[in-house]
């Protein structure tokens, strides 16, 4: 997932040629680099990363069980959280296996089919989240500019229907973006400078124009990454100015507190994403996307469900009632 600035990256300046083509071995596997640079840190990153994939693929499930299995939270905001947990799991566990292996291995292979799949879902979970994250602050919008007529607005067939068009849109883009990605020829070398498979360095392995991928990257970034953001920080100003105009101080925190958490979650998730990719060309590194790949496909996985947990007491008493350990 790459905003706009990439494309002079993943552009090629001069097209290959079938000449060129003729002379290379097309590639049917593929290497991940992953942190095979810092060998003498391999233990404390597994260590690490494994900590993270427990924690993320745990949480997210207590959260779908907790609100599948308590009535009390089938309303349009746990509906959504359910949305998000279920696309963090997609995320990680797309993610975490093979770069557990890159850890463990000398040399971290994967197929041209598993690389494929790899980048489908979990772009398909990305760019779900962040689009879902615009649909979380429309509800919040909803909820406290307009309380009165909130049930009416969010009613479960309209919930439903975003939520499907969520997982639908997506899924279209990235068989969209995958079937331009599958009639690319790849050739030597075989090392992804990654520790999984994404975009841009793959597309620095196409022996094939990639023109033609690279103006979908920017069409559809500039959608998932700026526009949904606009759209979100517009909900949220309507939402501070309605808070604003409360009168009681007990009606302020309670509004606060109802979109506390999934504030702090977009303010984690786009300040990942921008201070990775919104920046200039000349200072784009693979140390740089390596760290991005951590905080998005790790680490939020890993902080959003204790920050809808630990922030919530509906989601805690649910938890409470399903599972006696939560109670001590």
């Amino acid at each position: 997932m790459k905003l706009w600035l990439e494309i002079h990256l993943i552009v090629p300046e001069t097209p290959f040629s079938l000449g060129t083509m003729s002379n290379q071995t097309l590639v049917t596997k593929f290497v991940l680099q992953g942190f095979s640079e810092h060998p003498e840190h391999r233990a404390l990153l597994f260590s690490c990363f494994l900590s993270l994939c427990s924690v993320a693929l745990t949480g997210n499930t207590l959260i779908i069980l907790a609100i599948a299995l308590n009535s009390g939270l089938h309303t349009p905001m746990y509906f959504f959280l359910f949305n998000l947990a279920t696309m963090d799991i997609i995320c990680a566990s797309s993610v975490m296996p093979k770069a557990l292996e890159g850890l463990v291995l000398e040399e971290n292979s994967i197929s041209y089919g598993g690389c494929m799949a790899q980048l489908y879902f979990l772009t398909w979970a990305a760019s779900s989240e962040l689009l879902l994250l615009t649909v979380m602050a429309y509800d919040r919008y909803a909820a406290i500019c307009h309380p009165l007529h909130y049930s009416t607005a969010m009613s479960k067939a309209f919930c439903g229907t975003l939520a499907a068009g969520v997982w639908a849109l997506c899924a279209f883009n990235m068989a969209v973006r995958a079937g331009l990605m599958l009639r690319l020829d790849f050739c030597g070398p075989d090392v992804i400078t990654h520790f999984f498979c994404e975009v841009p360095p793959l597309l620095l392995r196409s022996c094939s124009s990639t023109y033609v991928n690279s103006i979908m990257i920017v069409l559809a970034d500039a959608f998932y990454g700026i526009l949904n953001f606009l759209m979100t920080i517009v909900s949220y100003g309507f939402i501070i100015s309605s808070i604003l105009k409360m009168w009681t101080a007990e009606g302020k925190r309670k509004a606060f507190s109802t979109c506390s958490s999934h504030l702090i979650v977009v303010g984690m998730y786009y300040t990942a994403v921008f201070y990775t990719y919104i920046s200039p060309v000349s200072s784009y590194s693979a140390e740089k996307s390596k760290l991005a790949g951590v905080l998005y496909t790790m680490l939020s996985p890993t902080l959003n469900p204790l920050i809808y947990t630990l922030r919530n007491a509906e989601v805690k008493a649910a938890l409470r009632k399903l599972f006696p350990f939560f109670r001590n």
